[in-house]
């Protein structure tokens, strides 16, 4: 598949470029700045692009098969709402080119149901992170409406605590539902992101992630 990344310098988006060519796709990464991702290969194509602008998306989505965005929640209040605001974004580029699916990082709290997680993360972690955190869930809750209006194929992956820990190259996983534990690795989260690219049964529906 043609897989274009957004945010590949960050976290989860480094490893989303790692595991593609890993995996034997083709991949387009957008980044603000490529002296931040050093990495060549044959099946890789770096692009300075600005993941806010549609105009500027519009040649990197062009053609994919899908596009995974490692834009997510970076733990501090930015004016510029990256995840939102890159969400906007994308899916006016994406429209108007013809591309459908999208799978984009967001976050545990989210989760206000509580489905899926224990007593201590629903009822009293989650909503003190969102108390604390809450420019940034509020980023992250925008986005997940800009999806859900979008009519595209999304997917929107809820992760816990995320640890630069070694991958184990497997994870759990929970449709509209959340994590059973209380964190994971960015790999894992890449590696869950990659494989949700083909499951049909993931369209239109957040997806709780943990190790």
């Amino acid at each position: 598949m043609r897989l274009t990344v957004l945010g590949a310098t960050g976290g989860v988006g480094r490893h989303l470029v790692g595991h593609a060519l890993a995996d034997g796709h083709q991949v387009v990464a957008a980044v603000r700045d490529p002296a931040r991702l050093p990495l060549r290969h044959e099946r890789l194509t770096v692009v300075r692009t600005d993941a806010l602008d549609p105009a500027s998306l519009k040649p990197v989505v062009e053609g994919a098969d899908a596009v995974l965005s490692g834009i997510g929640a970076n733990g501090r209040s930015d004016p510029l709402k990256p995840a939102s605001t890159s969400a906007r974004a994308v899916v006016a580029a994406m429209t108007e080119v013809g591309v459908r699916r999208i799978l984009t990082v967001s976050a545990a709290p989210l989760n206000r149901t509580g489905a899926g997680q224990s007593v201590l993360a629903g009822r009293i972690l989650s909503p003190l992170l969102r108390a604390f955190l809450r420019d940034v869930y509020t980023d992250l809750e925008a986005m997940e409406r800009v999806l859900r209006a979008s009519g595209l194929d999304w997917t929107a992956v809820r992760p816990p605590r995320l640890t630069d820990g070694p991958g184990r190259g497997h994870y759990r996983r929970s449709v509209d539902s959340g994590p059973p534990t209380s964190s994971v690795s960015r790999s894992d989260v890449a590696r869950a992101m990659l494989d949700l690219v083909a499951a049909p049964e993931t369209f239109g529906h957040t997806v709780g992630v943990s190790a």
